[in-house]
C-alpha cells in the first residue's frame, strides 16, 4: 500500500513537471517571436497601421483552430493533441523570420497561431487533470511556468538583437529547444482527460457562467496582446529609448506577470476569485495610465510592471473555473472560453496601430487601459 501511494504521488509530480515544461515550451516560442516584432517591422518596411494589419494574422490563426482544437481534444483526448501541436509550433516559428514579404508573414503567421492555440487548449486541458489530481488550485503555477519562459524569450531575443542575429537563425535555435522538451516529456504527460462522459456532444451551447468568463477573457486578452506586440514599438517611438533596450518594457511586464502567477493561488484561497479578479483589473488600468500620463523610462516601466501584476491572474483564472464546468468536457469549455477571449488577441493588436495611425501610440494605449476596468466590473457578476 506504501509502494502503491509512492508510485502515485511520484506520477503526480511527473504529471506536474511535463505540464509545467510545455507551457515552458508554448511560452518560449511565442515570446520569441514578440521579442523581434521591432526587427521585423523594420525589415519589412512596415508602418503601425502595416504592423497592425499583419499582427491581425496571428489570432485569426488562433480563432480558426478553436472549433477545431476543442473537436480534437475531445475525440482524441489532449495527450496527442498536445504531442503532436507543440512540435508543429515549434516547427513553423523559424518561418516568421525567413519571411521577404508582409503577405508572406501574414501566412506564417496564421498557420503559427493555428498550431499554438492547439498546443493551448490541449495543455490546459492536461493542466486541469494535473489539478484534479492534486485536488487544490495549481493552474495559475502553469501559467506562471508560460510567463517566466516569456521573461526567457524576451532576454535571449534582446541579446540575439544586440549580437545582430538574423531572426530566423535565433528561432531555429528555439525550435530546437522546443522539440527536445516535447521528447523528454511525453512520456509523463496525462493519458487521461478529466470530467469526460462516453455519450457527451462535440458541440453544445454554454451556459451563462462560460460566457461571462469569455468576456472577461477577452478583456484581459486585449491588454495582454498589447504588452506582447507593441511594448517594444511603445518604448522605442513613444518613450525613445536607446538601442537594445526596447524590450525593457515587455521584460517588465514578464517579470512580474510571472511573479504574480506564482504567488495567484495563494492569495485567490484568501481574497476570493471575485475580489481578485477586482484588484487585478483596477492594477491592470492604472498601470497603462501610468505609463500614457508619464512617458519616461523609469515610469514607463513602473506602470508596465503594474499591468504585469495585474492581468498576471486573470486568465488561470478564468481557464481554472471552465475547466470546473458542468455543462462541457473541459477541452470544450476551454475551447469556448478561449474563443470568446482571443477575440481579444484578434481585435486588441490592429486596434492599437490603427487607433495610433489616426492619433498617437499614447491614445491607443488609452484606451486599451478601458479594458481593465471592464474586467474589475464583470468580476463583480461572476457566481464564484
Amino acid at each position: 500500500m506504501t509502494t502503491d501511494l509512492s508510485i502515485g504521488v511520484l506520477n503526480k509530480r511527473h504529471a506536474r513537471i511535463a505540464v509545467s515544461a510545455l507551457f515552458f515550451l508554448s511560452g518560449l516560442c511565442f515570446a520569441s517571436w514578440a521579442s523581434r516584432i521591432p526587427d521585423l517591422q523594420q525589415a519589412l518596411h512596415l508602418s503601425e497601421a502595416g504592423l497592425g494589419g499583419v499582427l491581425l494574422a496571428l489570432p485569426l490563426g488562433s480563432i480558426i483552430s478553436l472549433p477545431v482544437a476543442g473537436v480534437l481534444v475531445a475525440r482524441f483526448g489532449s495527450r496527442q493533441v498536445v504531442i503532436i501541436a507543440a512540435s508543429l509550433y515549434a516547427a513553423i516559428l523559424p518561418t516568421l523570420g525567413l519571411a521577404q514579404t508582409p503577405w508572406q508573414l501574414i501566412m506564417c503567421l496564421v498557420l503559427f497561431g493555428f498550431t499554438g492555440n492547439l498546443t493551448n487548449i490541449s495543455m490546459n486541458t492536461q493542466a486541469v487533470a494535473v489539478e484534479s489530481m492534486y485536488g487544490r488550485s495549481i493552474m495559475a503555477s502553469f501559467h506562471g511556468l508560460w510567463s517566466v519562459a516569456g521573461f526567457t524569450g524576451a532576454a535571449v531575443g534582446a541579446a540575439m538583437a544586440a549580437l545582430k542575429m538574423a531572426p530566423y537563425q535565433h528561432f531555429l535555435l528555439i525550435t530546437v529547444v522546443a522539440w527536445v522538451i516535447v521528447g523528454a516529456t511525453m512520456r509523463h504527460i496525462v493519458t487521461q482527460d478529466v470530467n469526460v462522459q462516453e455519450q457527451q456532444p462535440l458541440f453544445s451551447k454554454p451556459d451563462r457562467f462560460l460566457l461571462t468568463l469569455g468576456i472577461i477573457a477577452m478583456c484581459a486578452m486585449i491588454c495582454e496582446g498589447t504588452m506582447f506586440d507593441w511594448s517594444g514599438v511603445y518604448f522605442k517611438k513613444i518613450v525613445k529609448v536607446g538601442e537594445g533596450l526596447e524590450g525593457a518594457g515587455y521584460a517588465a511586464f514578464m517579470s512580474t506577470m510571472a511573479f504574480g502567477r506564482f504567488v495567484a493561488d495563494w492569495l485567490t484561497t484568501r481574497m476570493g476569485v471575485k475580489r481578485m479578479l477586482q484588484v487585478s483589473g483596477l492594477l491592470t488600468a492604472v498601470g497603462l495610465l501610468i505609463a500614457v500620463v508619464f512617458p519616461y523610462f523609469t515610469t514607463a516601466i513602473i506602470g508596465f510592471l503594474l499591468v504585469g501584476a495585474g492581468i498576471s491572474a486573470v486568465v488561470p483564472l478564468i481557464y481554472s473555473a471552465a475547466g470546473r464546468s458542468k455543462v462541457l468536457s473541459p477541452g470544450m469549455a476551454l475551447a469556448t472560453v478561449s474563443t470568446i477571449g482571443y477575440l481579444g488577441f484578434l481585435c486588441g493588436p490592429p486596434l492599437i496601430g490603427f487607433v495610433a495611425q489616426a492619433s498617437s501610440l499614447a491614445v491607443s494605449f488609452s484606451l486599451i487601459a478601458v479594458m481593465g476596468v471592464a474586467v474589475a466590473a464583470m468580476a463583480s457578476r461572476l457566481k464564484v
